[in-house]
């Protein structure tokens, strides 16, 4: 069941009193047939601009489950889910009348499935990407550089290996 966000007036209160907003993300990733690493980018429902999966902490889930439940209901991939985050990056969230800043914990997925049809498919597109082409379609400068700064190659060729 899909986990909904906070009511606005929970997450408003809540950057007011200066606490942080988290979420968890996902970034879905393969070796290619050229064996080059690539990262699975979707799009946003509203903004249709590129994005990573991500959502809101699931009371009773750990965060890299979290990160994998993102991953299927947004993307439509499964795969191993590594379980020390890659990086942390801010950005403003919208919300109907106001933005609210959030923090967003990322994990790297290990995809070993691509669903042709997933739960959130009509609303989004999804891509896969070299890392440089991953890296300037995302917006937040951040994320992007922790798209850049990891060896993917490395992670996913430990994965082929255990």
């Amino acid at each position: 069941m899909r986990q909904e966000m906070p009511k606005k007036s929970k997450l408003v209160q809540k950057a007011r009193k200066a606490k942080t907003i988290r979420q968890v993300a996902a970034v879905p990733c393969r070796l290619n047939g050229a064996g080059a690493a690539e990262v699975m980018l979707v799009t946003s429902r509203g903004t249709q601009r590129f994005i990573i999966p991500k959502g809101w902490p699931m009371k009773g889930k750990s965060e890299p489950k979290v990160a994998a439940i993102e991953a299927r209901q947004e993307a439509g991939v499964t795969g191993e889910v590594l379980p020390d985050p890659i990086g942390r990056y801010s950005y403003w969230k919208r919300l109907a009348d106001c933005f609210v800043p959030v923090e967003v914990t990322v994990y790297v997925v290990r995809v070993t499935s691509v669903a042709a049809k997933w739960e959130e498919q009509p609303q989004r597109r999804r891509k896969w990407l070299g890392i440089e082409d991953a890296a300037l379609l995302i917006d937040e400068p951040e994320l992007a550089a922790i798209i850049e700064r990891v060896d993917f190659p490395a992670l996913l060729q430990a994965g082929e290996t255990a």
